[in-house]
């Protein structure tokens, strides 16, 4: 991919279309290769990559994210983990202890009611691939995301 055309690319990511999870779903994403970055309000949280193994390109991966599942979804671990288990109570850690209350379900009201993300689709898995990485090493002006920055 030229230059220019990769740095049109990531100032999208910066600064381009916002999207929220809690307008799921957003019915103008492709089944096709691509990058996103996730914010919290200002802050870049995460990048990932969509379309590796074929399957549903950014659709696929960003649909995967808005469940809230954390079964098959590294992201989704990283919000549970980071962000939601300290905002229970301990009323609520006995219900999800009991069965009552499902940490899927609460991770996915705040994946929905917090979070906002930006995508852009890439000709091949290769190059989207090649974008995540530089973002994940401090590409983009605003710095590496929280939840996954390229260490080393």
């Amino acid at each position: 991919m030229p230059e220019d055309e990769r740095q049109q690319l990531l100032r999208q990511l910066l600064g381009g279309p916002v999207h929220s999870f809690s307008d799921w779903p957003i019915r103008e994403l492709p089944a096709s290769p691509g990058v996103y970055t996730v914010w919290e309000a200002v802050r870049l949280i995460y990048v990932g990559v969509a379309g590796r193994n074929g399957a549903s390109g950014l659709r696929g991966r960003l649909s995967s994210h808005a469940s809230g599942r954390r079964s098959g979804d590294q992201f989704c671990l990283y919000i549970c983990d980071r962000f939601v288990l300290r905002t229970l109570s301990a009323e609520q850690i006995r219900g999800i202890a009991e069965g009552s209350l499902s940490l899927d379900v609460i991770t996915r009201v705040y994946i929905r009611s917090h979070l906002t993300f930006r995508w852009v689709a890439v000709a091949t898995a290769k190059e989207a691939l090649s974008m995540e990485r530089g973002i994940r090493a401090g590409g983009l002006e605003c710095g590496a995301p929280v939840l996954n920055p390229l260490n080393g």
